[in-house]
């Protein structure tokens, strides 16, 4: 769910060719889906002391601004996006869960000039770092902002998730790793940094990387509601970016797939399961 512009700011990418600002759906079912997981990410985090203000660069809809609060219960979060209507869902859900005074939004891009960020304990980048235009001068100006002894965090996608067993569907078998094949050649021409290993980059810019961690997500089957919503959203999403590279028999498959009211519609299969990996960085500004 992403925008494959250079100046995006947002917190995930599984598809191309959208508008940014119609990815809240599937950035609130990936945190529904996954939240386990980013949980278990916030709570291996090395930090020295609850940090009191955390910025949340790329915050999408707020699924690592939440996830952190709720981690620090004395933490202020600045969350940093350049989507309008994201930052709106994220305020909206803060609200819901008794947080709205513990959050504050920025709506910025960040290739550009910085907003006032103040100087955080704690910063935050979930699969935001490679929408940037110059990752490393990112990287630099994280450094910069941290209070010393602060602790940077970059969370990077191993790829887009897979959903349907390798045999689906029956008339052709193996049509979602086509369709991964063909976002990542996407991806590789339009966000080279997209799965990159960012410990030599964050050395190289003056942190020290005191730990990396990989998260294996493989949920299912049984699945819940919200898993077949998650693989529907996400699956449209991909067809947006590899419609035009794919053989007309998977297309018509993947449309079939994607058709909630036919008969072969993903909502309709028991099969389905959540599989990726995520990979996190904590570096530390000494």
């Amino acid at each position: 769910m992403t925008d494959t512009s250079p100046h995006a700011a947002h917190a995930h990418d599984h598809g191309a060719g959208h508008n940014p600002d119609d990815q809240s759906e599937i950035l609130d079912l990936d945190a529904e889906v996954l939240a386990e997981h980013i949980a278990s990410i916030t709570d291996w985090l090395p930090v020295k002391a609850g940090p009191r203000h955390i910025v949340d660069l790329g915050s999408g809809t707020g699924a690592g601004a939440l996830a952190l609060l709720k981690r620090f219960p004395g933490a202020h979060v600045i969350a940093v996006d350049s989507s309008t209507s994201h930052l709106h869902r994220l305020r909206h859900k803060a609200e819901a869960a008794g947080l709205a005074d513990r959050v504050r939004t920025v709506e910025a891009d960040l290739d550009g000039a910085w907003p006032v960020l103040g100087a955080p304990e704690l910063v935050w980048a979930s699969a935001s770092m490679h929408h940037m235009a110059d990752p490393d001068r990112a990287l630099r100006q994280v450094h910069d902002l941290l209070a010393p002894g602060g602790l940077f965090a970059v969370v990077e996608l191993a790829g887009f998730p897979r959903f349907l067993p390798e045999d689906a569907p029956a008339d052709r078998p193996g049509l979602e790793e086509r369709c991964h094949a063909a976002i990542d050649r996407h991806h590789t021409e339009h966000l080279p940094h997209r799965g990159a290993d960012w410990g030599p980059k964050l050395t190289a810019a003056g942190f020290t990387v005191e730990g990396e961690r990989t998260i294996t997500v493989d949920l299912g089957p049984p699945h819940t509601e919200a898993v077949g919503r998650y693989a529907l959203s996400s699956l449209t999403r991909l067809r947006g970016g590899v419609a035009e590279e794919l053989a007309a028999e998977d297309l018509t498959a993947l449309d079939q797939l994607l058709d909630t009211a036919g008969p072969h519609s993903i909502l309709r299969r028991d099969d389905l399961t959540v599989r990726t990996e995520r990979t996190v960085w904590a570096a530390r500004r000494l």
